[in-house]
């Protein structure tokens, strides 16, 4: 059965507003196409960044690793299983320092994986995860998808550019932006951004 992939990654809990949007568009993907999800909570649930076991076991056979290793490798295989079975991909995320939460960024490191989601060749890297609709949800006290401040923005093409990398090259990204600006602020862009998803969520 096809699935949606849900990752969110902030530490807010229920007052993160990257929670709450990305959980609606999965929840509204859901009723459109009767998709099941599978929920991944980052904060909740933290994927450990890599180190020496790990990066030591994803690149021997697995005849040659360790217990410890082996246990390592079947993690992040696992992750990646649940990528590749997923046709469609959730990520809310907020823009700390300018760009995504470490925690997305460790999952990020346990599924970019070569021979699995990416294969290099004679002629440059292949993305092997393909053929899925992934969807960013992006929340920001201020405004970064335009204006002076979309210089600092790295998460975005951060995103796009690893994302593409594995193969995942249809992406819509959805801003929850200007959060800092006061109450209407935050009630503007919560209902922009409910907005962009119900017509996503027709859409798809």
């Amino acid at each position: 059965m096809s699935n949606i992939l849900l990752i969110t990654s902030s530490p807010r809990g229920d007052e993160s507003v990257s929670n709450k949007v990305a959980t609606d568009l999965a929840e509204q993907l859901k009723a459109q196409s009767g998709n099941a999800i599978v929920r991944r909570d980052l904060a909740a649930e933290p994927i450990p960044h890599l180190d020496t076991v790990t990066t030591s076991a994803i690149r021997k056979p697995a005849e040659a690793r360790s217990q410890e290793e082996a246990v390592a490798a079947d993690y992040s295989d696992k992750l990646v299983a649940e990528l590749l079975a997923a046709d469609t991909v959730v990520i809310g995320t907020g823009l700390i320092n300018f760009n995504i939460y470490s925690g997305l960024k460790s999952w990020i490191d346990n599924v970019a994986r070569a021979g699995q989601t990416f294969r290099y060749t004679e002629n440059g890297p292949i993305g092997l995860a393909t053929g899925k609709k992934v969807y960013v949800v992006l929340a920001a006290a201020g405004v970064y998808s335009e204006g002076p401040a979309a210089a600092m923005n790295h998460a975005v093409p951060y995103l796009k550019t690893v994302l593409g990398f594995m193969g995942m090259t249809d992406i819509e990204v959805v801003y929850v932006e200007g959060l800092a600006f006061g109450p209407e602020a935050v009630e503007k862009a919560l209902s922009s951004a409910q907005a962009k998803v119900e017509e996503l969520a027709k859409a798809a």
